[in-house]
């Protein structure tokens, strides 16, 4: 076979040559549009609020919704990454949730609203498409950063829809196409078209492996097919993990959602000023995700497996750490300064974790990134329970501590054990054996 149809050895940022590379940006810079169409309401919370009269426990009930069913979806996605491939899956992912990101402009009600965002909750599940993708088009010793670059990059619609979408909204208004109050409906059409863009450049212009598509390749009708699923759940390393992941993703998605709420309403920053200053904890992923994916690959190199599970926990006990400090801060200046930290930790977290994923189990990429995947909207869900029950800045006092509590608990963990690294051994460049 030519080295063309196989998973490269090198991440070329700058090239679109070959199936690899036109696939890895493609999977990323879709991932930044779904990422953007999934958060793309929350600038725009303060203007809905105030039209549709939401109170604080009704607001905390759209947070949760928002991250609710992408715990769902993304273990169902990754299911059918392992048996249908991942081309045909984001497509239809992207197709079907275009539908009500555009559509939730006609919610009138604290209800229908609140429907409308348990559906958009969804698009979450392209996370694990994206995961998928980039671990079957890269070989093993650069797993971990291709992982966390396309990630990061992703994530960035994170950051970016905080400052775009109440500049599209401030626009319509500017150009008499609608009033300010309602500006948020028509707003959201704009994130929709595009899903339905990156839905035909995915399904034209990737494929399913550096080979080709599943469809396509030839199979063999004498191996008995395997439950992935069941392969993932029975490992305990792919709970570790999801536990891991609920600490660092599930606090990131929740900042997402209640980042310019929170500078809006305890600083009394303008609708556009809060957009920006939360963005800030956003465009981190630019560069953030990638590092810890980056020095993942490189820990892992030196000190093995365990090496990579040990930063995770240094890296998630240094986010807790930052948490609680930022519910204390008190001044805006601090405040800005402490979420930079505490975000750059969880989001080298978020690839440091995903460095690991690929090695679990080989045969269940797909099943064990969807599980993964879904602890980080639990996390994010249980979170939203927190953030409806107290003010902002004790929540994250309490958000801070439960973090913490969870790297010394992956700490009490030993995830690599000689007998339960075989499949990993086999994987893994003998550098990176542990």
């Amino acid at each position: 076979m030519s080295t063309n149809n196989q998973p490269l050895e090198t991440l070329k940022i700058f090239s679109l040559k070959g199936v690899q590379m036109r696939t890895f940006h493609i999977t990323w810079l879709t991932f930044f549009v779904c990422f953007f169409a999934w958060f793309g309401i929350a600038p725009l919370m303060p203007l809905i609020s105030d039209q549709l009269n939401l109170t604080k426990a009704e607001k905390g009930n759209i947070g949760i919704a928002a991250v609710s069913a992408t715990i769902v979806a993304r273990l169902v996605i990754g299911r059918l990454c392992d048996s249908w491939g991942p081309r045909k899956t984001y497509t239809l992912l992207l197709l079907l949730c275009s539908i009500p990101v555009m559509l939730i402009g006609l919610s009138n009600s604290y209800i229908s609203f609140l429907i409308f965002r348990l559906a958009i909750g969804v698009i979450g599940a392209s996370f694990v498409l994206t995961q998928y993708h980039t671990s079957v088009m890269f070989a093993p010793n650069i797993k971990g950063t291709a992982n966390a670059v396309a990630g990061g990059w992703g994530n960035t619609g994170g950051g970016a829809t905080q400052i775009m979408m109440p500049l599209v909204a401030a626009g319509m208004v500017a150009m008499g196409w609608v009033s300010q109050e309602d500006s948020w409906r028509l707003a959201m059409v704009v994130p929709g078209v595009l899903l339905l863009v990156m839905a035909f450049l995915y399904y034209r212009y990737t494929a399913d492996t550096p080979a080709g598509n599943i469809e396509d390749l030839p199979r063999d009708t004498n191996v008995k097919k395997e439950n992935t699923m069941l392969l993932a759940a029975k490992d305990y390393r792919t709970w570790i993990l999801t536990i891991a992941y609920a600490a660092c993703f599930g606090v990131e998605i929740t900042v997402d959602n209640y980042a310019a709420s929170f500078f809006h309403d305890d600083y009394k920053a303008s609708l556009i000023m809060a957009g920006l200053l939360a963005s800030i904890f956003g465009w981190l992923n630019i560069f953030a995700r990638a590092l810890g994916g980056i020095l993942s690959d490189k820990v892992g190199k030196r000190f093995g497996f365990g090496g990579k599970v040990n930063l995770l926990i240094i890296l998630l006990l240094l986010e807790g750490l930052g948490i609680i400090l930022f519910s204390m801060a008190g001044a805006l200046s601090m405040a800005i300064i402490l979420m930079f930290f505490f975000g750059l930790c969880l989001k080298m977290a978020n690839g440091a974790t995903y460095s690991i994923v690929p090695f679990v189990n080989p045969k269940a990429i797909g099943s064990v990134a969807g599980i993964v995947g879904a602890g980080g909207n639990i996390g994010a869900m249980l979170i939203g329970f927190l953030f409806k029950a107290y003010p902002y800045g004790e929540a994250f006092l309490y958000l801070g501590s439960g973090v913490f509590a969870i790297g010394v608990i992956v700490l009490g963990f030993k995830l690599i054990k000689k007998e339960a690294t075989a499949v990993v051994a086999e994987e893994l460049p003998e550098a990176i054996r542990a």
